[in-house]
């Protein structure tokens, strides 16, 4: 079944603009060109089985109230942050849209039954003759 590609309504993301950290002069110490994204998984428009699958993930960007967090602070501007903060969102939520296949359980062939039956009894002559010696 191919679903059509998953969007996130924009309403739905609550972007708040911070000072990004670590080396940048004074232009980190005065513009606040980092951004956090904050996206509530349970409070969005998601199909159930997405957010059934995206809350069971085990990432540490999603805290325990379900709410996805991401910060974006590698570009100079704060338009192009918050676009890689959109992006990354988008390929969280892409990762998790279709679902996992399910295995189907299938029986050893009768060559692997044999090889592993061939290598348990080399295994077992091989400590059979570890023994003490007879004469």
């Amino acid at each position: 079944m191919l679903r059509p590609p998953l969007l996130i309504d924009p309403d739905e993301v609550e972007i708040s603009a911070i000072r990004a950290q670590g080396a940048g002069g004074q232009n980190v110490n005065k513009v606040s060109s980092a951004v956090h994204l904050r996206y509530d998984i349970p409070a969005s428009s998601l199909p159930a089985d997405v957010k059934e699958r995206l809350l069971a993930l085990r990432d540490s960007r999603i805290t325990q109230e379900g709410v996805l967090v991401l910060k974006a602070q590698q570009h100079r501007t704060q338009e192009m942050n918050r676009a890689d903060a959109f992006a990354r969102l988008q390929a969280v939520v892409d990762s998790v849209a279709t679902p996992p296949r399910a295995r189907r359980a299938t029986k050893p062939t009768y060559g692997s039954k044999q090889r592993r039956l061939e290598g348990k009894s080399q295994r077992s002559q091989i400590k059979s003759l570890r023994g003490r010696v007879q004469d």
